[in-house]
């Protein structure tokens, strides 16, 4: 068995494609995942099964499209995975306290996709980077630290240009993931 989180992309934002959390964690359930619990309403569920990556998203994606009729990307990682993309930033703690003390909202973002983009999509949104907006990209993720306003931000805004599909998260919500998975990894070897 595997410890799993999975990312939904696109739900409960802006009023559009809602999803409650506990139909979500039901729907879930009943297509045979384990343990299944939710993180706040952005579409963060971790879980338990024993099926490889590919299957389980689709299995996710299209149950998710039959019973809710909302067709998204599901971005899949499992726990040892996610531990290993907050232990792997790759800006240090000075650039990120300076980044924060430039902003009033939170700055250190991490771009989940499902697999590596082409070097051709990374270079479309690499020209919008700035001193103030930047990104580093690490296998199937993309570390963004905005200096300001991510809701300002041109490189935030080009996330579409990637030939992935891609789902953010703050580094705040990252963290309380890992440390949701480990505890339920913790509690599963009692």
């Amino acid at each position: 068995m595997a410890i799993y989180i999975a990312l939904l992309r696109g739900i409960n934002v802006g009023g559009k494609n809602i999803i409650k959390m506990a139909e979500l964690r039901k729907t879930l359930e009943q297509i045979g995942l384990l343990r299944v619990q939710t993180y706040i309403q952005s579409g963060n569920v971790l879980f338990e099964a024993d099926a490889d990556e590919e299957s389980l998203r689709k299995r996710i994606e299209s149950e998710i499209d039959s019973v809710f009729h909302i067709s998204l990307a599901v971005i899949l990682r499992t726990a040892e995975e996610l531990n290993l993309t907050a232990a792997n930033c790759p800006y240090t703690a000075d650039e990120i306290s300076e980044a924060e003390s430039m902003s009033d909202a939170e700055s250190l973002y991490v771009a989940f996709l499902p697999k590596e983009p082409s070097k051709e999509s990374l270079a479309r949104l690499e020209v919008f980077q700035t001193e103030n907006d930047q990104l580093r990209a690490k296998g199937r993720e993309l570390y963004l630290l905005y200096r300001h306003s991510v809701l300002k931000s041109k490189l935030a805004n080009n996330l579409p240009k990637l030939d992935v599909p891609a789902t953010v998260r703050n580094w705040k919500t990252l963290s309380k993931l890992v440390a949701l998975a480990n505890e339920m990894a913790a509690s599963s070897q009692r």
